[in-house]
């Protein structure tokens, strides 16, 4: 790092093979997305791939299952050219390979159909990615200010697999680009004392092709006639290109009323081309009718949003009003269709501080939502190595209602504090599936079905002791999902899923050298349809901190992992280990670090859903120790 009078440059680079991720939120910087931000126009526009080869998401710190063998470069830089001129720039430069293990037994519970899947999976992922950007500011006044912000991004992964899926020895490999071009341009406006005007405008331009290629053929089900056939593939296209422009008005009026008024036009062009083939080793077999797509689907939405804070007192009642005329057109293997449409987005809330220990906030919407691209398409598309999905085919709006109430007792930096949260969510149409399981595929296609309904309660209580120099917390959380579909030919079956979770934690703030951290918290889920599927997971942890002086500290960090369901290994212990010494102030540290120092090399955790339950066993990093040095000059 170093800092001048008018230029500041920022190095940082990273390897590591110890699970450890130095790029952190990656996603977030190459597309942050914020939502109801002033110029953040765009934000929620990227390309969806169809298909993937990736890590699970787990409960669990991601460090202990990833074996990875990363590289990192950035490089930033501030120049001031001149007093009113800014530039920031960032390059940004990624390789990692990654390997993730996992054992998995499936078992399918629907209707007369039932069968066990078992996997075994070995995962190798390797990417590079090159970020730039460059950030432009440019104050024309003491009141007006021209910004402007050019991303570009590319990106290459090989993704390899290597799995015996019921005995049968199979290999997937998935070759994916992504290149990604972002130009914004914002003026800001403020011409009066609380007047602001702003203008953005944005062109957004992502490829995202991909080769999938499996050595297996798992679908003579569906293709009897190809008995030849002993491998398939499928090449896919997707592109997105996005044009917008918003005028933004904002204007605080007396007693902190605030006016704001949105006028603005969004365009969207998707061309999604998947051709998937049948083959005899490197010879074409067929490209099978109803698996091949060429969709293009364009979405131009002209729109005027308002929206008034009134405010009276310790009250203040919020009316929003969104109108938009939707353009869309979709071509699907040559069948075009057009459609025109208009509606409104009405929104009502309010905002009550009763005194100073009490605060409610709630409001009502109703949206109305257009179909993406990956619900329009007409034809099948392999998604995973034993799965076919497919779209409507057709245009399609959802609406939805929503209720949120939020009430808040006592202030964060108060002694006691409590926080509750309830959102009700009742979609008056969405897309459901109806999926047709067989023990080596499945085929999943998109049904617009009337009435769901999610309800979601959580609330949060602290306390801080006195007598024991430490802060209470308590966790309750409740949600259900109720929703329908078709398995197997079924009549449309209504779901039912519920979840609770309950927990506590207790903080030490003593003022000596030692401290604790400790928790618990357990997790019910409970999935009903024509039978039920439930269960109990418990996560708890004890954080010990030793701080002997201004040179010398221990933190010790430890974890209980139990699965109710799981007859056999289903309790898990971690316990890691970091020390530090400052040799020098501010000049050299040593630290010696231990993880997993239990040397747990396994782990199985257990899931439902509504066709059946899953038990799957990761393999994780093992036991080992670092030496670190710190220098700064």
């Amino acid at each position: 790092m170093n800092f001048g009078k008018k230029n500041k440059y920022y190095f940082f680079t990273n390897l590591n093979n110890i699970g450890f991720d130095a790029t952190g939120d990656l996603e977030g910087l190459i597309r942050p997305f914020r939502i109801n931000d002033p110029a953040s126009i765009g934000d929620n526009q990227s390309v969806n791939s169809l298909l993937s080869l990736s890590q699970n998401q787990l409960n669990f710190k991601q460090n202990r299952t990833n074996f990875n063998n990363a590289e990192l470069v950035s490089l930033n830089a501030i120049f001031n050219p001149t007093k009113k001129l800014k530039v920031k720039t960032l390059g940004f430069f990624n390789w990692d390979e990654t390997d993730f293990f996992r054992n998995s037994v499936d078992i399918v519970n629907i209707n007369s159909s039932n069968f066990t899947n078992t996997e075994n999976y070995e995962l190798c992922n390797k990417k590079r990615i090159a970020f730039g950007k460059i950030d432009l500011i440019y104050d024309i006044s003491k009141t007006k200010m021209l910004e402007a912000t050019t991303k570009y991004n590319n990106g290459s992964f090989y993704n390899g697999a290597n799995l015996i899926f019921n005995g049968n020895s199979t290999i997937e490999n998935l070759q994916q680009q992504n290149n990604l071009f972002d130009q914004k341009i914002s003026y800001t406006n403020k011409f009066k004392d609380k007047k602001v005007f702003l203008l953005t405008g944005r062109f957004i331009d992502e490829k995202a092709p991909q080769n999938y290629h499996l050595n297996k053929f798992f679908y003579q089900d569906s293709f009897p006639e190809k008995a030849d056939a002993n491998n398939a593939s499928q090449l896919s296209e997707n592109q997105m290109q996005f044009a917008g422009i918003n005028a933004h008005l904002l204007d605080r009026r007396k007693n902190e009323h605030l006016m704001e008024l949105q006028l603005g036009n969004e365009y969207r062009k998707d061309l999604l081309w998947t051709t998937f083939s049948l083959l005899e080793d490197e010879i074409v077999l067929e490209q099978p009718d109803g698996y091949q797509n060429r969709t293009s689907y364009q979405l131009n939405d002209l729109y005027f949003k308002s929206k008034y804070r009134l405010k009276i007192k310790n009250f203040g009642l919020v009316g929003k009003l969104d109108f938009h005329q939707l353009f869309n057109k979709l071509e699907n293997n040559n069948d075009k269709s057009n459609q025109s449409l208009f509606f409104i987005n009405p929104s009502v809330g309010f905002d009550w501080k009763i005194n100073n220990k009490n605060k409610i906030v709630s409001s009502y919407s109703y949206n109305t939502t257009n179909a993406k691209i990956l619900d329009v398409y007409g034809d099948f598309v392999l998604t995973g190595f034993r799965s076919f999905s497919k779209g409507t085919g057709n245009f399609n709006q959802l609406d939805a209602s929503s209720v949120v109430f939020n009430h808040q007792l006592g202030n964060w930096s108060d002694r006691f504090f409590a926080n509750t949260f309830i959102l009700y969510n009742k979609s008056h149409d969405f897309f459901s599936t109806n999926t047709l399981i067989e023990q080596n595929y499945t085929q999943t296609e998109k049904i617009l079905i009337q009435d769901r309904e999610f309800i979601n309660v959580n609330s949060k209580l602290d306390y801080y002791f006195n007598f024991i120099s430490s802060n209470l917390k308590l966790n309750l959380g409740y949600n259900q999902n109720e929703f329908k579909n078709i398995v197997n030919d079924s009549d449309l079956r209504q779901v039912t899923s519920k979840n609770y979770n309950y927990g506590l934690k207790l903080r030490s703030g003593f003022k000596g050298i030692f401290n604790y951290h400790l928790g618990a918290e357990w997790i019910s889920t409970k999935i009903q349809t024509t039978i039920e599927n439930s269960f109990t997971d418990n996560v708890s942890f004890l954080d010990l901190s030793f701080v002997f002086d201004d040179k010398f500290d221990v933190q010790m960090q430890s974890e209980r992992y139990y699965f109710g369901n799981l007859e056999t290994g289903n309790t898990y212990y971690f316990l890691d280990l970091h020390t530090r010494y400052k040799l020098i102030k501010d000049k050299l540290t040593l630290s010696l670090t231990g993880k997993n120092l239990f040397n747990t090399k396994r782990f199985r955790n257990f899931s439902i859903s509504d066709i059946g339950s899953t038990t799957t066993e990761y393999r994780l990093l093992p036991r080992f120790a670092l030496i670190k040095i710190e220098y700064r000059f």
